[in-house]
């Protein structure tokens, strides 16, 4: 009896991590709260992205003066979110989880970045709509291929 309660347990934890791990790469449905052609999402995330994600990954979202190359400080500026960064590279739930998360609990190792984590900043409706603004200005083969890379 108490080798299957132990086994039960074990089998519980399994489950619930490997369930925590999921949630933390793929974020919310591994995008199903992207949406670019969404006017409604796409308004509020423009509004949200200036107040929050501007200042560093600018307003035209062109990123830092030469952001592949490390700071001083060892850390990357910020990268573009147009077409012309890898923002589009990454499935819409890898950004989600980046976003709310941090670079440094998806990377780890001790990773350092000035990319905050937005959990408890902006909501998971409000994350999903900065990143349907996003995507809202990548050509349009762009957002094809992003879908390809999202699995839809």
């Amino acid at each position: 009896m108490k080798r299957r309660l132990l086994a039960t347990g074990i089998a519980g934890l399994v489950v619930a991590g490997g369930a925590a791990i999921y949630q933390l790469t793929a974020g919310n449905s591994a995008g199903a709260g992207l949406d670019a052609d969404d006017a409604g999402k796409v308004a509020l995330g423009a509004g949200l992205y200036a107040e929050n994600c501007a200042a560093c990954h600018g307003a035209d979202l062109q990123g830092q003066p030469d952001w592949r190359q490390r700071l001083p400080n060892g850390r990357l500026p910020a990268p573009p979110h147009d077409e012309s960064g890898h923002t589009w590279h990454h499935p819409a739930g890898q950004l989600f989880a980046l976003t709310k998360h941090g670079p440094a609990a998806l990377v780890g190792g001790g990773y350092q970045s000035d990319m905050p984590a937005y959990d408890g900043i902006l909501s998971d409706a409000e994350i999903w709509a900065v990143l349907s603004y996003i995507k809202s200005r990548w050509p349009e083969d762009i957002q094809a291929r992003h879908d390809q890379i999202s699995g839809r």
